[in-house]
């Protein structure tokens, strides 16, 4: 009998049990293509399932996402809404509910300056089919007649809107982005998994760390036209979650006469909002909630923004241009005083 086998084999076991247990596990990776940008889902975890159930999860989250709000598909829920002209009650589906709940609330608190029955205006200016024009003021006034979320009753409890004037249509793609951002999120953690990092065309939810206890560290788009270039760095330290929304206006407008008009409509005057921020990134809890305010900080402007981020506790980095290539940036109250992250 060989005693020096007997009593390496156990010993040989052993070790390879401890280095299946040493072995830092791996970041597994999705990637590809929806709601007209790109997606990156980046997540690990001990007890994780395989990565093609989470990616067939994923295009499950993703074509739901669509068949409710795609304002591209003819047959989603929000486009047949939008093409009824009924003023009685209609059932909608509680992504929806939820989706306008935060959009009445952003609503209220920026004086109206959030509003996604906007899209008539959109249109008419140009932004919907790129046909860029600066129309007249009547046209303007006679638009704003089927603009304003005072014209959309919500019954959340029922499960069931209606609109109070035929016309009116929603568009939840302000917050399309955020939203999906957010249920990925949701699918991701159904399955246990709470180190990730999911990311929808440039939108975000972080939580966890990564593998070795390694922080988060994304960055933020600056704000070029030509060019997607990572400026500043967050590093999450808030291992519990942080959403991270950016918007801003220096891809999408048009010049007329020298003056250029930006794709962000103030609802309160049915024109492109004038002032220098050209983008506003903002951090938070919830994607969508975030993503609503991101869009809102550009039509409120540096002043008026970081007055109504600093009363509802909004930590939010604005970037102004005063020229071709000269930007300054702000952080509101709460940013600077964030022990969340880290902002340079």
């Amino acid at each position: 009998m060989n005693t020096r086998a007997l009593v390496s084999f156990p010993a040989l076991v052993a070790a390879l049990l401890l280095t299946g247990c040493d072995r830092t596990p791996s970041i597994e990776l999705a990637q590809g293509e929806a709601q007209g940008t790109t997606y990156h889902i980046k997540w690990w975890g001990e007890d994780a399932p395989a990565r093609s159930d989470i990616e067939a999860d994923l295009t499950r989250v993703l074509t739901k996402i669509d068949q409710d709000i795609s304002t591209y598909r003819e047959d989603s829920w929000i486009s047949r809404f939008n093409a009824s002209r009924t003023t009685d009650w209609q059932p909608a589906p509680p992504e929806v509910i939820h989706l306008l709940q935060i959009a009445r609330r952003v609503h209220d608190q920026s004086q109206g300056c959030y509003d996604p029955t906007v899209a008539p205006l959109f249109a008419l200016w140009g932004f919907q089919d790129e046909h860029f024009q600066v129309p007249s003021d009547k046209a303007i006034r006679k638009t704003m007649t089927h603009v304003g979320l005072e014209h959309l009753e919500i019954d959340a409890d029922a499960g069931k809107i209606r609109k109070t004037i035929p016309e009116l249509s929603i568009d939840l793609s302000s917050m399309g982005e955020g939203h999906s951002v957010d249920r990925i999120a949701a699918m991701l953690e159904s399955h246990g998994i709470q180190n990730y990092l999911a990311e929808l065309g440039g939108d975000m939810r972080i939580r966890g760390t990564k593998p070795d206890e390694e922080l988060w560290r994304v960055g933020i788009e600056t704000p070029s036209p030509g060019e997607r270039r990572a400026g500043n760095i967050v590093t999450v330290k808030d291992r519990s979650g942080l959403s991270i929304n950016t918007s801003g206006t220096y891809r999408r407008y048009f010049d007329d006469s020298g003056h250029a008009y930006g794709h962000i409509i103030d609802p309160r005057t049915g024109t492109p909002a004038t002032h220098d921020l050209v983008s506003a990134t903002v951090f938070g809890h919830e994607a969508a909630v975030s993503d609503a305010w991101a869009t809102t900080m550009l039509c409120l402007g540096r002043e008026q923004g970081t007055e109504v981020a600093d009363r509802e506790g909004l930590p939010v980095y604005l970037i102004e241009r005063h020229g071709e290539n000269d930007f300054t940036d702000s952080r509101t109250g709460p940013l600077r005083e964030t022990d969340r992250f880290t902002l340079q």
